[in-house]
């Protein structure tokens, strides 16, 4: 009988989880115009961790940016380069297509997926 209970106990918590988006995953191909930038994450928001492809022609910019300023980590992502990186809360990930040509990049989120998207040039 203890088992039971601590088995539903612990399906209850994950499924709270997920659906409350403390824990998840989302999977996107997101494009990127010339000279703009794609922002992930800036609100407030627990870690996460983000697998990315550069599936563009050209290299693709990438830093990480804390909601109350600065930025740190740039990686430049070279075509086909996939990369990995650990997010931590209130940090937003940045993806600058510094190109004259769109750009698309493969995304799988895992961890907090309660997290903002947007473009700026």
């Amino acid at each position: 009988m203890k088992k039971i209970i601590i088995t539903l106990i612990c399906g209850f918590s994950a499924f709270f989880m997920v659906s409350c988006g403390i824990f998840g995953s989302l999977t996107s191909v997101t494009n990127i115009g010339p000279q703009d930038s794609f922002v992930l994450g800036n609100n407030q928001h627990g870690s996460f961790h983000i697998n990315l492809k550069n599936i563009a022609q050209h290299p693709l910019n990438i830093h990480l940016a804390p909601i109350d300023g600065g930025k740190h980590s740039p990686v430049v992502v070279q075509p086909d380069q996939k990369i990995s990186l650990k997010v931590d809360r209130n940090t937003a990930v940045v993806i600058a297509n510094q190109s004259n040509d769109n750009a698309s990049v493969e995304l799988k989120v895992v961890g907090d997926t309660g997290l903002s998207m947007g473009y700026k040039k």
